[in-house]
């Protein structure tokens, strides 16, 4: 009986334990710890890159919400002014309004670089899809192709298409995303060759699949994660390719108002006037910087 009555208690003190852990006051702390982590879970940097790209993206498409002043005319015997409340960024040797052409031409430079990087992204990885597909004389010639692609230097590569189509931020950014065909193909090749040998892949040609249904359903949905991020790496790349091929002449043509040229334009002044080269140089570099951290999210996300 009374190893009964010792059960019974025991039972009681385990009740009141499980009541008190399902309290009110338990379930608060619990979702206050659970707060607590997930906003430890944050990273700063990461925000602050999608902060970035979100501020110049709005340049891009909504350019006047950000500037009264236009980014081409100039205003009589304002040339040169230092930074000021007038002029928040100072002013070039034209009279034009410094910040307002960094606005306008964060349109100019994100569309060159989406079209380099739209341009690299299709037909690289199109590429690639089918030398991993194909496998045998297909693979073999195509890989050779990118191997050439990849022995010439990519701004040199640039260079020579841009001379070959003319100036313009257009053929700027098509020949900047030629020269990323060739890592686009081989990194969508050595995806689509490491899921293909994958089991359920097997699997899946082995119950009666077909192989454009497993390429569709398995091969390419497992596949173009990682080209995605490097796509977003590549955004990076491409503006500063895009810019360094504006600051060479090669780029938008003046008075466009292009990161680049914008550079360009202000290295003669450099000893009068740091802020026409300075501040445009640090707007490519957060962009850059910041394109790059949210590739390395998306790489680690599929990790």
């Amino acid at each position: 009986m009374t190893g009964l009555n010792a059960i019974g208690r025991s039972l009681l003190r385990d009740d009141a334990d499980i009541l008190k852990s399902a309290s009110p006051g338990s379930t608060r702390v619990s979702s206050g710890v659970r707060w607590l982590k997930s906003i430890r879970s944050i990273q700063p940097g990461l925000v602050l890159a999608w902060i970035v790209m979100a501020i110049v993206v709005l340049w891009a498409l909504f350019p006047q919400w950000f500037t009264g002043y236009s980014a081409t005319a100039g205003v009589a015997r304002q040339q040169l002014r230092a930074p000021s409340a007038e002029h928040w960024l100072g002013t070039d040797a034209l009279g034009r309004d410094l910040l307002a052409r960094i606005i306008y031409g964060a349109g100019n430079s994100l569309s060159g670089g989406f079209v380099a990087v739209g341009v690299g992204l299709v037909v690289g990885t199109t590429l690639g899809i089918v030398a991993g597909s194909a496998r045998g004389r297909i693979d073999g010639a195509i890989m050779r192709g990118v191997d050439v692609l990849l022995s010439i230097p990519q701004l040199l590569l640039s260079l020579s298409i841009v001379i070959l189509l003319g100036f313009g931020i257009v053929n700027a950014a098509i020949a900047v995303g030629v020269t990323s065909i060739a890592s686009f193909a081989r990194l969508a090749r050595s995806e689509v060759v490491r899921v293909r040998a994958s089991d359920y892949v097997e699997a899946a040609f082995g119950s009666g699949g077909t192989f454009s249904r497993v390429l569709l359903r398995h091969i390419l949905p497992n596949s173009l994660t990682s080209v995605i991020a490097f796509a977003a790496l590549q955004l990076g790349w491409a503006i500063l390719t895009i810019s360094t091929l504006g600051f060479l002449g090669y780029g938008a043509p003046p008075p466009t108002p292009e990161w680049g040229l914008l550079i360009a334009e202000g290295r003669n002044y450099i000893a009068r006037a740091w802020w026409l080269t300075t501040v445009p140089g640090i707007v490519v570099i957060l962009v850059v910087l910041s394109a790059n951290r949210i590739s390395q999210s998306f790489g680690k996300a599929k990790a």
